[in-house]
């Protein structure tokens, strides 16, 4: 008897998407103004493509450009109100005037470089009014496009730059007037057309747009295929493959919601049919498809701006490959978790007939090939604009292989449509991140701020380390991880840096918890997401997920105490050893959290479980082989008082 699992439809798929990310929700545009917008997505791909092909235009020109198509292109297909999204709905007349001075914002810079660069700063009466117009349109289409918190944070950044003077203590400053205010917004490369929307003009769009290629391809259902034919006839197999396909998924998804949404609607119903609660089905999802982003070889937007945050000729591989070791101990936490919660409940795997067809599942294993080629092209020094371009042209070949898979003229065609409607929300977010920027840069902000840290933490490391992780976790309620990572790099990282911490690492601290903000209450949208597709409560949902989460709350100070985890400056030997102890510590707090290991956990050893793990896990010599004696004692206490278990009932 096979009971039939249901899941959620394409449309139930997009109302969820709309509800839980504000970037998913557009309007359906018909007649002229839907061709208009077609037309206007598919150049605003091609003129990428052009770019990166034939070489980039000067920063000015590039950003502003970028930010003309995005900004024209959100106030068509993001109305004013949320009750408008999804609908055939008629484009009020002040979006039409809304999206063509979006137009002639964008066209400024190309129309008038050489007058404006001769000027040296100095702004004519039209250029202020120009520069004032796109703050404002860069504001409101952040609001439309992302969401309230972020653009909130912005106008609050100005408010700062404008009443420094009246600042209490340390964050009091000269002050900038309203003229120096715009000239820095939208004349310097220090503002919105700074160094975030610079990102997302080359690298973010062009790796996007194969994200999207890969959809049509039909990866993202491959994931599911082959995630299920590797663990679903394990110990509570449904779980696992939502922890698996969610690591793959994203490779081709930079959103947290967008992951458990996708993903979610295939592995949430089998997870609640094989008898996991709803609340911890849901939790799993949203605990493995919020580390998507951290899942190299593509990981969340904000790691393309790392590169040039960090500086100092560091490379996309370079921090790949650095985060390679994170996400393998996020993973196998989540894994450990669920496969202990399972072994409690006693729930088993697929079976044989719930299984799809593994010879088949093997024989597309060429779709993995795209993902393949982007570690490779990397790997070899390639720079990552053309490494992204090669990745489209191979993955166009690559579904030529077979029928089923091959992109027609009218597949490319959407692909790249579709990869510039992803693109929007991440242009509107970076652009309001140059923005707060820019306050930081202009105020000294980023300096103060880091002062400040440290007086209150007292100058020691960990405490600094605690303040910023809640700083990340707030900022990253309700905001896209791409301005999260801006604002803590700029104000909070230098803090950590201060104290003798690599860069990498500092900025992979804060690039972690703007992540897990997704999972944690009582803003945790991703959680919400996977609340509504398994029917479990949101808030116990976000609280099991926060707990599945753990490793993620200790994974980012393993690797500050410890830049061998990052790949930093150690030898083979050594990173043996720092990943045996760091995955035992995994295991023992697994199960001091969940309870089970080989059996039921009492209370004392489930504490020794946490301590052995916390031990095994902080990089110290002495500790680890403390935490490893308890770890070893732990084991032999499980084997023995199980035998003794066995043996009760032929005594009674």
């Amino acid at each position: 008897m096979n009971e039939k699992v249901e899941t959620l439809s394409l449309e139930e798929q997009q109302r969820l998407l709309e509800k839980y990310d504000p970037e998913a929700g557009t309007r359906k545009l018909g007649g002229i103004l839907g061709w208009i917008a077609f037309i206007g997505l598919l150049s605003f791909s091609l003129f990428h493509l052009y770019t990166g092909i034939f070489g980039m235009l000067t920063a000015q020109l590039q950003r502003s450009i970028h930010l003309g198509f995005a900004l024209a292109l959100i106030f068509l297909l993001f109305p004013a109100r949320k009750k408008d999204k999804g609908r055939n709905h008629k484009v009020a007349w002040y979006d039409i005037v809304l999206s063509i001075l979006s137009v002639a914002v964008g066209a400024y810079w190309p129309l008038f470089i050489d007058e404006i660069v001769m000027r040296a700063g100095r702004l004519t009466e039209i250029d202020f009014y120009i520069g004032l117009l796109a703050v404002l349109l860069v504001l409101e289409a952040t609001r439309r496009a992302v969401g309230v918190p972020i653009t909130i944070l912005a106008v609050l950044f100005m408010l700062y730059a404008l009443f420094g003077p009246y600042m209490p203590g340390f964050l009091a400053h000269r002050g900038l007037d309203l003229e120096r205010l715009i000239q820095t917004m939208f004349f310097t490369t220090e503002g919105i057309l700074g160094t975030p929307l610079g990102v997302s003009s080359t690298f973010i769009f062009l790796f996007l747009l194969f994200g999207s290629f890969l959809v049509k391809t039909g990866v993202g259902q491959y994931f599911n295929d082959l995630a299920v034919s590797i663990a679903g006839k394990r110990i509570g197999g449904p779980a696992k493959v939502a922890i698996f396909s969610s690591a793959l998924q994203g490779t081709i998804s930079g959103s947290s919601v967008a992951n458990v949404v996708t993903s979610g609607a295939f592995t949430i119903p089998m997870m609640k049919k094989l008898g996991y609660k709803k609340e911890f089905a849901g939790a799993v999802e949203a605990t493995a498809s919020t580390g998507g982003q951290i899942m190299p070889p593509i990981m969340g937007a904000a790691a393309f701006l790392m590169v040039e945050f960090i500086g100092g000729g560091i490379t996309y591989w370079d921090i790949a490959k650095a985060a390679a070791i994170p996400a393998l101990l996020y993973f196998t936490g989540i894994w450990i978790m669920t496969h202990f919660e399972a072994k409690r409940l006693g729930l088993r795997g697929l079976k044989d007939e719930e299984m799809p067809d593994r010879k088949e599942v093997l024989r597309k294993i060429y779709l993995l090939l795209p993902i393949l080629a982007v570690i490779i092209l990397l790997m070899t020094g390639m720079s990552v604009i053309r490494g992204a371009l090669w990745s489209i042209v191979i993955t166009v070949g690559v579904s030529a292989i077979s029928k089923e898979t091959r992109m027609s003229f009218r597949d490319i065609i959407d692909a790249l449509v579709e990869g510039a409607r992803t693109a929007l929300g991440v242009a509107a977010a970076t652009a309001t991140a140059g923005i707060i920027v820019g306050v930081v840069v202009k105020t000294g902000l980023g300096l103060k701020m880091a002062n400040g840290l440290l007086d209150l933490s007292g100058g020691l490391l960990i405490p600094t380390l605690m303040l910023t992780m809640v700083a990340a976790l707030i900022l990253g309620m309700g905001s896209p991880t791409t301005a999260n990572y801006v604002i803590t790099s700029t104000i909070a990282a230098p803090a950590i840096i201060l104290l003798g911490v690599p860069d990498l690492s500092a900025h992979l601290f804060v690039f972690y918890f703007g992540i897990i903000a997704d999972i944690t209450p009582p803003v945790a949208l991703a959680a919400f997401a996977a609340a509504a597709v398994s029917g479990g409560e949101p808030i116990k949902t976000g609280v099991t997920a926060s707990k599945l989460a753990i490793g993620a709350f200790i994974i980012p100070y393993m690797f500050v105490l410890s830049p061998e985890l990052l790949m930093i400056d150690t030898t083979w030997y050594n990173l043996i050893w720092v990943i045996f102890t760091a995955l035992a510590g995994m295991m023992a707090i697994g199960a001091g959290v969940i309870g089970y290991w080989y059996r039921q956990l009492n209370i004392l050893e489930r504490l020794l479980g946490i301590v052995a793990g916390l031990l095994l896990i902080y990089p110290e010599g002495v500790s680890d082989i403390v935490g490893l004696g308890i770890f070893i004692l732990l084991i032999v206490l499980q084997v023995f008082i199980k035998k003794e278990d066995k043996a009760k009932p032929q005594t009674a």
